[in-house]
């Protein structure tokens, strides 16, 4: 059991929990909960190694002798050490340490951009960990096929990204790119671009059953200039006059589900 915060594992916990400059460096990340972890597993994402305490619940055990029978080191730790790393107020008693595809330059992760996509979500300078988390939740509930991260939107992978986004992390191709990288994606797929925009046509008459990139903006900035330029046309969401916006996770929700709505309609 492991008792000390200066073992090396707890550290390299700590570390990983930190800036996303250290995750990139290492390849991994933390997955912390019950819920993450079985995700993780059933996904069967490469798994450094996990740890869990003794207050860990009969399911959260379960997903223990999953890790062990999968050959993943997994090591007990005194309840004090996992509450001193942990990233929640109520520790679940497991967190476990998961690699990204390529250790070497963790680029991106595992799940690859699949061939000929035709719905693709560009969370433009989304900075709250909560928005991102609940537009890649979204995502993966409404069929968009990859996520493209441009610069100045918040590491994906980062604590309060990935308990919001409630394990749609291991089902969704998340990648970090380049606007110009981001540009060749879109212009290889021929895919119409439109940015969510107050100004915009409503999304009601808007056809989103052609293939397409989503572009969601923050609530305080709105669009970077980078995503206008490759846009090919902006949409909003019809509101009550008296609302003035919705916040970017709702608001790509909203926009996302309408995608699905138009591409499974019979009218």
């Amino acid at each position: 059991m492991i008792t000390s915060n200066q073992n090396s594992k707890i550290k390299l916990v700590r570390t990983l929990l930190g800036r996303s400059k250290e995750r990139r460096e290492a390849g991994a990340f933390v997955a912390e909960g019950v819920r993450l972890v079985e995700e993780a597993v059933k996904a069967n994402w490469k798994c450094r190694f996990a740890l869990y305490d003794e207050t860990l619940s009969e399911r959260g055990k379960s997903q223990v002798e999953s890790l062990k029978s999968h050959g993943v080191d997994v090591e007990e730790v005194s309840a004090s050490v996992m509450k001193s790393i942990s990233e929640t107020e109520a520790p679940q008693g497991i967190l476990a340490v998961l690699e990204f595809t390529n250790p070497s330059t963790s680029s991106g992760p595992r799940l690859p951009i699949p061939n000929e996509p035709n719905f693709i979500l560009i969370p433009d300078q989304i900075r709250d960990p909560g928005n991102l988390g609940t537009l890649l939740r979204s995502a993966a509930a409404s069929g968009v096929q990859a996520v493209l991260i441009p610069p100045e939107t918040t590491d994906a992978f980062a604590p309060k990204v990935l308990r919001s986004g409630m394990g749609a992390h291991f089902r969704l191709p998340i990648h970090s790119m380049s606007w110009d990288e981001i540009e060749k994606v879109i212009k290889s797929e021929s895919l119409e671009v439109y940015v969510a925009d107050m100004d915009g046509q409503s999304c009601w008459e808007t056809n989103l059953r052609q293939p397409i990139a989503l572009i969601i903006g923050s609530e305080a900035e709105g669009a970077s200039e980078s995503a206008r330029k490759l846009a090919n046309g902006k949409i909003s969401i019809p509101m009550s006059s008296e609302t003035e916006s919705l916040n970017a996770g709702v608001a790509g929700s909203v926009l996302m589900f309408e995608v699905m709505r138009q591409r499974t309609s019979n009218e």
